[in-house]
């Protein structure tokens, strides 16, 4: 294998599948790229590097931070590199995640009407009734479309093995796509000549697709339905994103307190008057949506929405009520959902998964926490999460001692060595750990995922947690189109 100088001092990690390197050197689909950056000095790649923090500065490319206590504005960490995927891997992702979103999108519309996979003993009654983002307010609610699941991010890992994994369904309000389209703008910037070179699929249609998505949920009979992006304001963690999608579609970002429900149908206040409101993009949670109806201490939502969205006179995405989807403890649940709906064996496999309410289950992860990532079904972000591997007993203890109070609220899963990418980190390159976070948008037509998606990072050595609130970073993430043969 030729010695390329960037090369030199990286070092592989054992039992970890490395994106870029294979028994026999350079994968295939890194060697163009590859081969292009071999010759640049370390003082060019610096250039390059030093350029993508001016540019992401200059764009205002942020994510606030809560865990301290206080709201701290950061600029999103980006690693020059790409990561790279192949076509033919790229088609087993995106049917496997169609089937999946398909799956659980008649999952949601059963759990809200006649639960026939309650009642076919395929999921226990308990455990849905037991989840808090089950709302039944949504029993009996009729959505357009019977689409629930318009916009999702799954999360993708690869073991030591190569294979992906699905390790977790956001159905709520994902969030990221935004740090996707910027990726690829600096990366275009950085690599002007690499983009069409290694003929990379474009991930620039996702905010026409989306629009277009949106529109066609309007009820209204209008030639121009007036849709809105909702939210929760300036504090957000994901308010950047907020902004630039508005943008990028033409549509009002909009808080609370800028619409009023009249007779049943949302407004938006303007100079000129109310304008009603067709689709409302929210970005605000469930509980927040309706004062009236959920959280009355909520100054974030809109009073009277809930009934407006209940009789049809507004669209709301995502769909109230999705949360039961995206429970960890019903995450478990979905390749029996994809057997049991469509009739087909799952494309993308799960992350083994033990119910801490199960007492076996829960007697055999006490055994081995050590080996054992143990989540709460909620969490998010990062938060309230233990890793075994790098847990002391004291923080172990606490674990147990809060899965005996409230076991629901647990699920323990093996630790998966996340698949490593090398990073240009301190003029060198060295392996971090990533995951992958696509995203579909589900309209009348069908799914719809754009080729590529959020490569996240740990950019801390050894820590296997990508999450940007963790001190993850990301990466541009290049799918070759197919006549690259690769």
């Amino acid at each position: 294998m030729k010695e390329y100088s960037l090369l030199k001092s990286y070092q592989e990690q054992p039992n970890v599948w490395d994106e870029m390197f294979g028994a026999d050197g350079v994968r295939p689909s890194y060697k163009k790229f590859v081969s292009a950056v071999e010759d640049l000095s370390i003082s060019e790649m610096n250039h390059k590097d030093e350029l993508a923090k001016k540019l992401f500065m200059s764009q205002g490319v942020t994510f606030t931070v809560y865990s301290s206590g206080e709201g701290i504005e950061k600029i999103f960490p980006f690693d020059i590199i790409p990561r790279i995927i192949k076509n033919e891997e790229w088609k087993l992702i995106e049917a496997g995640l169609k089937q999946r979103l398909k799956a659980l999108n008649i999952f949601l519309k059963d759990i809200y009407h006649l639960q026939f996979i309650i009642k076919d003993g395929i999921i226990p009654a308990q455990l849905i009734y037991s989840c808090p983002y089950f709302l039944r307010e949504m029993m009996n609610v009729d959505v357009p479309f019977d689409i629930y699941t318009h916009i999702s991010g799954v999360d993708l890992i690869r073991d030591h093995d190569g294979v992906f994994y699905v390790l977790e369904d956001n159905l709520r309000t994902p969030s990221g796509v935004s740090y996707m389209l910027e990726n690829r703008t600096i990366t275009s910037r950085i690599f002007p000549d690499l983009l069409p070179k290694n003929n990379v699929l474009s991930v620039k249609d996702y905010p026409d697709l989306l629009f277009k998505s949106l529109l066609s949920l309007a009820n209204r009979q209008s030639s121009d339905p007036r849709v809105v992006l909702l939210t929760p304001g300036i504090f957000n963690s994901a308010y950047f994103e907020h902004t630039t999608l508005a943008r990028l579609m033409g549509i009002e970002l909009v808080e609370g307190r800028d619409l009023v429900v009249e007779n049943h149908h949302v407004f938006m206040k303007t100079t000129k008057g109310l304008k009603q409101v067709d689709v409302i993009y929210r970005r605000v949670d469930d509980e927040f949506l309706d004062p009236l109806v959920f959280r009355p201490d909520s100054a974030l939502g809109v009073p009277g929405i809930y009934w407006a969205y209940r009789k049809g006179n507004v669209a709301i995405v995502n769909a109230i009520g999705n949360g039961v989807a995206d429970d960890k403890a019903i995450y478990s649940y979905v390749p029996d959902m994809i057997r049991y709906y469509l009739n087909e064996e799952p494309i993308l496999k799960n992350v083994p998964t033990y119910q801490l309410a199960d007492g076996d289950h829960k007697k055999m992860v006490f055994e081995n926490m050590h080996n054992m990532v143990i989540k709460r079904t909620n969490g998010s972000g990062g938060y309230g999460m233990l890793i075994g591997n790098s847990a002391t007993d004291e923080q172990m203890n606490e674990f147990k001692i809060a899965i005996n109070e409230d076991p629901r609220s647990f699920i323990a899963q093996p630790i998966i060595n996340l698949s490593s990418t090398p990073c240009y980190i301190d003029g060198v390159l060295q392996p971090r750990r990533v995951d992958l976070r696509p995203f579909a948008v589900y309209g009348p037509e069908g799914v719809d995922i754009v080729p590529g998606g959020l490569t996240r990072v740990a950019l801390k050595e050894g820590s296997l947690v990508v999450n940007s609130s963790q001190g993850g970073g990301s990466k541009d993430t290049w799918v070759l189109a197919e006549q690259q043969g690769l």
